[in-house]
């Protein structure tokens, strides 16, 4: 058990042969929660999240493969199956069922595709612009021939097997890159989410942990029908997250949102991808009140 003002532990669990990382904040008796980040992002980022939770939920936040302190897929193996397959195996081996869930971006996406193959396994699900492209921006990815779309990701993993992780002489330098990418950031949210995401190689300098491999999107993907169908199995009171000056479409206006039986969806103003960051207040006001409703989404 952790006390009040410790942070978390670390562990390891090993899914389809790799040895993979997550954060266990403790509290081992209360409801099981999981926080599942995004791309290019690692576990440590959900700690303000984690901070204000952790004396209601037993936390857990997985870095998954190829980014954090988890390992790397040998390959290119960094499609949606196979984050979704690690995440059941990390929610069968620690026996967190039925778990609440809440994830961004592309964790959120494997957050509710999971829900959809095990509605009966998930409590509560709070995705944060989890549903990925928007409806127009998939219409003109499949009218790109399939094997022009194959031929695109094996250019793809051919450069990035050229290309060596980006060096930063400093942690300020990559702290820059860090502001550069979310402006909403504090000074203080920046420090923090670069310290845990870096690491410093042997000649000095610092580089991102994530695997470049993980910028290659698989060309073999669930059809937008065959998605709407796993949401449409999912049971759970289901949080749909979205900030008003992200590239991400509005669910509701774009008509994902009528995949759900039991969803509803926020917008948050002056936020931006990572609403949980750049609304840290408004986001948890909502989170608060949705696991406090009886009936979740429907509150």
């Amino acid at each position: 058990m952790h006390s009040k003002g410790t942070g978390p532990s670390s562990q390891t669990y090993i899914s389809q042969r790799l040895r993979l990382h997550y954060v266990d904040w403790g509290n081992e008796g209360a409801p099981p929660l999981l926080l599942i980040h995004g791309g290019r992002d690692h576990c440590r980022n959900w700690d303000w999240v984690a901070e204000r939770l952790k004396d209601r939920f037993h936390i857990i936040a997985p870095d998954l493969r190829g980014h954090g302190d988890s390992a790397w897929a040998l390959g290119s193996s960094y499609g949606l199956l196979e984050f979704v397959a690690d995440i059941a195996q990390l929610v069968r081996q620690k026996q967190l069922a039925p778990v609440n869930i809440i994830a961004h971006s592309l964790g959120g996406n494997i957050a509710l595709h999971y829900a959809g193959l095990y509605p009966d396994a998930v409590a509560r699900l709070v995705a944060i612009e989890g549903l990925g492209p928007s409806p127009a921006m998939l219409e003109k990815r499949r009218a790109i021939p399939p094997e022009r779309r194959i031929g695109q990701w094996v250019d793809t993993l051919r450069d990035l097997s050229a290309r060596t992780p980006r060096k930063y002489a400093t942690i300020e330098d990559a702290l820059k890159r860090m502001r550069d990418e979310n402006p909403h950031l504090s000074e203080a949210q920046a420090r923090h989410l670069t310290l845990h995401g870096v690491l410093q190689n042997e000649d000095g300098t610092y580089s991102w942990k994530f695997d470049n491999y993980v910028r290659a999107f698989s060309p073999v993907h669930l059809s937008a029908e065959e998605s709407r169908a796993l949401y449409g199995r999912i049971t759970c009171p289901t949080l749909l997250m979205r900030g008003m000056e992200s590239w991400a479409s509005d669910p509701e206006a774009d008509g994902r949102a009528k995949a759900f039986s039991n969803a509803r969806v926020i917008n948050v103003p002056n936020a931006g991808h990572w609403v949980h960051h750049d609304q840290l207040e408004v986001f948890m006001g909502h989170v608060d009140a949705f696991f406090a409703a009886p009936d979740g989404a429907t509150a």
